[in-house]
């Protein structure tokens, strides 16, 4: 994968999910803000997912190409089901619930980078 990419992917997920968390805390709903900074990650992420495809297509590595792409669909609906979850929820828990969304990122993205080192399941 592209080490570009993939380190926005982690810095992106871990200021939402801090971001997130501060909201959380002091008992605040998301805002424009907030959602400008999901918006911005999921960019990253749908970029990430046609680069990945392209790569999966033209490399020689022993990777599992349907498990490589539904991580990569995966990953990119995360961020808007937690956005649609927090929308819906309009309290402290869905404000939490954005949280639990970059924190799934993450974890995706960390597995996304297994998978194409050709770890485990692969």
């Amino acid at each position: 994968m592209n080490d570009w990419i993939t380190g926005a992917v982690y810095v992106l997920g871990v200021v939402v999910a801090l971001w997130s968390l501060v909201l959380v805390i002091r008992d605040e709903l998301a805002q424009d803000r907030t959602f400008a900074l999901l918006a911005t990650a999921e960019l990253v992420l749908l970029v990430q997912l046609v680069v990945g495809c392209i790569l999966l297509a033209g490399t020689d590595r022993d990777v599992s190409g349907v498990l490589f792409v539904s991580y990569l669909v995966g990953i990119v609906l995360a961020l808007p089901i937690g956005a649609f979850w927090s929308l819906a929820e309009r309290t402290r828990s869905g404000t939490g619930v954005l949280v639990i969304a970059a924190l799934t990122v993450l974890a995706l993205e960390v597995r996304l980078a297994d998978i194409w080192s050709g770890g485990l399941g692969a």
